[in-house]
């Protein structure tokens, strides 16, 4: 396997562990809250995930869709957090960190990537659309602080 793919893998399995945790947290939200933006991120790592997993079946690599340990991980601590302190305003540091490691997965794969490759364009694309929702979570923390 090349390292191209295996960064491909790598990050997949990280957006299958962050639409894990944010599965958690739609469902631990009960609709009130940071529910929307919850389904939004579950939704847009669904989609990425899935882009990346085709792409990889095209170099006749299987992804694996049930994730890594760290599933486990973002699913119990979402669920402490809600029981705990309510899935507030207070989580969004939190997000954005994680989706800040999640854009380096994908500095990564981008790197190792070929230029015109297909899956360069995705994750070039996937990558832009992921920095706008950190954007958007950074301006949200700002307005609630």
């Amino acid at each position: 396997m090349t390292k191209h793919v295996d960064a491909l893998k790598s990050l997949h399995t990280s957006l299958i562990d962050s639409r894990n945790g944010y599965e958690e947290a739609v469902e631990d939200s009960e609709g009130k809250g940071l529910a929307p933006l919850f389904r939004k991120m579950f939704e847009l790592h669904d989609r990425h995930a899935a882009e990346l997993a085709e792409h990889l079946s095209a170099l006749g690599e299987e992804a694996d869709q049930d994730g890594s340990f760290m599933s486990t991980v973002h699913r119990t601590v979402i669920s402490i957090r809600s029981i705990v302190t309510g899935l507030d305003q207070t989580i969004l540091p939190g997000l954005i960190d994680g989706e800040e490691r999640n854009v380096h997965a994908y500095d990564e794969a981008i790197g190792l990537a070929p230029p015109a490759s297909p899956e360069h364009r995705t994750l070039v694309s996937q990558r832009a659309a992921l920095q706008r929702e950190i954007q958007a979570m950074k301006a949200r923390e700002s307005v609630g602080a």
